[in-house]
């Protein structure tokens, strides 16, 4: 069966156009709701629901609670909480499944749905596809006497919050630490802030002003610039900077400077193999991360496991390896000791705790290899367009591989969040780098246009 709602990271797509409709989140949380029924009969079914700020949240949270409650789910609300926050809550709460209602570093007008299962992980590919077949097929309702019920938890931020707070060695304290964190007028505008303060911090808020339509706008972690030029003007020790459901961390040291998921999976698997922490002597990583990561793991003895693109592919290698690190270069970085998806904050944290354990300022810290020089390009297709298997396109993937000649890697993919193709490369020779990705990109938009 071919996937045609899901992608990489559940359902995503322009709010209040097809696919992401309220009718189909309806469905869909239909589907998903008898897919998780352990009975037919009963109240005793559980699915906690958390969003982020996105003014299109509202009409997805009441459809979504429709369509769980018709098939005889309890539903209970978080209101603005992280994703990482639904993972955990799903398996505190003894919930059956959990959904997180954003599209994470999309901008507003894009919204998307995301399952957790009861052992707070992510679904599997099999389990989304019996989903989405029983989404098109349709799911018979619960009786009216078994319809569920909707109830909302005021305090779901506050759990989290304390659960967090203990991911950190007992007695330590983040005072003296002055922090810029930019919260993307994203999921975390509250958590954050009071999680970095009641453990110490002089906190500088960034992005924490959401208004429903300005969630990763010129803020967050796709868009440094603005923490930065906090840093620079309030002196900072460090800037952190979240995505909209707050999974994905980038830090600035104190010039501005930023560093990537590679340099801070990095440098967690040295700190954590020195203190014997680091399981199977291993990192997982995409096959995105920079070759530069991969040598630097070979020079400290450890292995980079690769999987395709996706934090829950990351998470699957993970566990079947018995990982407990990994991550991507775009910042999710997971630590299942601590938590079953990416986490933006808990990643901070930990960072943070480095520069206390170290005495070291945090541009001493970021920077742990030389990066391979790396170019990624993205350009965007039409409804209904496969630019890659143009004629054109696939004979300039050819030459550009040709041209690397082993001393160096071509990646082209689709995404799985949005309508791109992304084109990247990694070169030690600039000159050869901007070459091959500029044929292939001009291949592929000249199939986006002659389509």
């Amino acid at each position: 069966m071919t996937r045609k709602f899901f992608g990489t990271d559940g359902v995503r797509g322009r709010a209040n156009s097809a696919p992401m409709t309220a009718e189909l989140a309806l469905r869909l949380g239909a589907a998903a709701g008898r897919y998780f029924r352990r009975t037919d009969g009963g109240n005793e079914h559980r699915v906690v629901i958390g969003k982020d700020t996105r003014l299109s949240g509202y009409m997805f949270e009441n459809a979504l609670t429709a369509g769980f409650t018709s098939t005889g789910m309890n539903v209970f609300l978080l209101g603005p909480v992280p994703t990482p926050a639904v993972g955990m809550l799903t398996t505190s709460m003894r919930a059956d499944v959990g959904v997180m209602i954003s599209a994470s570093h999309n901008p507003a007008e894009d919204n998307g749905i995301k399952f957790f299962g009861p052992d707070g992980f992510k679904l599997s590919d099999e389990a989304e596809m019996e989903i989405e077949r029983m989404l098109i097929e349709g799911v018979e309702p619960a009786q009216a006497r078994n319809i569920g019920r909707a109830k909302r938890i005021d305090d779901g931020r506050f759990r989290y919050n304390e659960r967090i707070k203990g991911t950190l060695p007992r007695g330590m304290s983040l005072q003296g630490l002055k922090v810029v964190i930019d919260c993307a007028n994203g999921a975390a505008y509250r958590t954050a802030p009071e999680v970095l303060w009641e453990l110490g911090a002089e906190v500088i808020p960034v992005g924490v002003t959401p208004n429903g339509l300005n969630i990763n706008d010129k803020c967050g972690s796709t868009y440094v610039s603005t923490a930065a030029e906090a840093v620079v003007a309030h002196g900072a020790d460090v800037g952190i900077c979240l995505d909209g459901d707050a999974d994905r961390v980038m830090i600035l040291d104190e010039t501005g400077a930023v560093a990537d998921g590679d340099q801070l999976m990095g440098l967690m698997a040295k700190r954590w193999d020195d203190q014997g922490r680091l399981s199977g002597g291993a990192l997982v990583a995409t096959v995105m991360s920079n070759l530069g990561l991969e040598r630097f793991m070979e020079e400290q003895g450890l292995k980079l496991v690769r999987t395709a693109v996706g934090d829950r592919y990351v998470v699957e290698r993970m566990r079947e390896g018995g990982f407990n690190l990994g991550g991507e270069q775009s910042g999710h970085i997971v630590m299942t000791d601590y938590a079953t998806t990416g986490d933006g904050l808990l990643a901070g944290l930990q960072f943070l705790a480095g520069m206390v354990e170290t005495g070291k300022k945090a541009s001493e810290l970021t920077k742990v290899f030389d990066p391979v020089p790396q170019l990624l390009k993205n350009v965007r297709y039409g409804t209904g367009q496969m630019p890659l298997d143009s004629a054109g396109v696939k004979k300039a993937i050819a030459d550009a591989e040709a041209k690397l000649n082993g001393n160096g890697r071509l990646l082209i993919r689709k995404s799985g969040t949005e309508p791109l193709i992304r084109v990247m490369a990694e070169s030690v020779c600039e000159t050869t780098l901007n070459g091959v990705v500029d044929s292939v990109v001009e291949a592929v938009e000249s199939a986006t246009r002659s389509a």
